[in-house]
């Protein structure tokens, strides 16, 4: 399958690309050429993906099978509001739409911003426990906003466009052997992982999906959770709420230290379970994609 990757030189990009490098033929759309650095196995071109032309003329000319849009602003307060917002969804825009008109699926980063908890000004108990895809979106910064108009888009595109585009939502991606979520600081104070219930993905798994996504039977746009198999600290995740926030919602089947997102989606249509926990991965040497 010949596939471009935007943004494949980031943080979790890199681990994507070289993912879907061992299996595929693989472009990738960054801002920055990498020079004689880069991945031996993969093309790369550099341009603005805000740019609609430019993308259009890239996706056009390369006429790949699929398409991972994985270039974004990847977290709130790192820009000014109005700059994530306007890179994110302008990039989207630009992507998706030169994707769904030369036919390719879509495979695209977006995140549980999306869902609101992490960045509201008080972060509320979720309405239910495991928290699935179809719970509201209700984010109040301009990160999670930008991916739900991602997501919008994506649904647009697939409708109009008859193309597969398939939204992933990673929480919070930790690198193997760093794992800023075991960190004693994090540990320690509750209050520092409250945001996202403690969920952690490694990027590994998020890779993995990726792999998967781009192969699975699957129509239209869908929404799938990206999460580690439990939460970051390891202890009953009911018993984390009730000590945190004073109460879980009533919509509660989690037992033991489960992760907060559901998973289920994404092994029923994706065939993909996370793998990686970080009671191995956390001290893992794991040498970083060159990319």
């Amino acid at each position: 399958m010949d596939i471009v990757v935007t943004g494949g030189r980031g943080a979790s990009g890199r681990w994507v690309v070289d993912r879907l490098a061992a299996d595929h033929a693989v472009t990738c759309l960054d801002r920055n050429h990498p020079g004689p650095e880069g991945h031996p196995d993969v093309d790369y071109r550099a341009l603005d993906l805000t740019d609609a032309g430019s993308v259009f003329d890239a996706l056009t000319a390369l006429d790949p099978d699929a398409v991972v849009h994985w270039a974004a602003i990847p977290v709130a307060d790192t820009h000014p509001g109005v700059d994530t917002y306007r890179n994110n969804t302008f990039a989207a825009h630009s992507v998706l739409t030169a994707a769904g008109r030369i036919g390719a699926r879509v495979v695209q980063a977006s995140s549980d911003g999306a869902y609101g908890f992490f960045f509201a000004e008080q972060t509320p108990v979720p309405d239910e426990l495991p928290i699935t895809e179809s719970h509201a979106l209700r984010p109040e910064d301009d990160y999670g906003l930008s991916k739900v108009v991602a997501e919008e888009i994506g649904r647009t595109i697939a409708r109009r466009d008859d193309v597969p585009v398939l939204s992933l939502r990673p929480s919070w991606i930790q690198t193997p052997g760093e794992y800023p979520c075991r960190d004693p600081a994090y540990v320690d104070d509750l209050s520092a992982g409250a945001g996202n219930y403690w969920s952690y993905v490694d990027a590994r798994d998020v890779a993995d999906m990726v792999a998967a996504a781009l192969t699975a039977d699957v129509s239209g746009h869908e929404a799938f959770n990206c999460v580690g198999p439990d939460n970051a600290l390891g202890r009953p995740l009911a018993e984390l709420l009730e000590e945190h926030y004073g109460r879980v919602p009533d919509d509660c089947t989690v037992s033991g230290a489960a992760a907060a997102y559901s998973t289920a989606k994404a092994e029923r249509l994706l065939d993909w379970q996370p793998t990686r926990s970080w009671r191995e991965a956390a001290d893992a040497d794991v040498p970083v994609p060159k990319v």
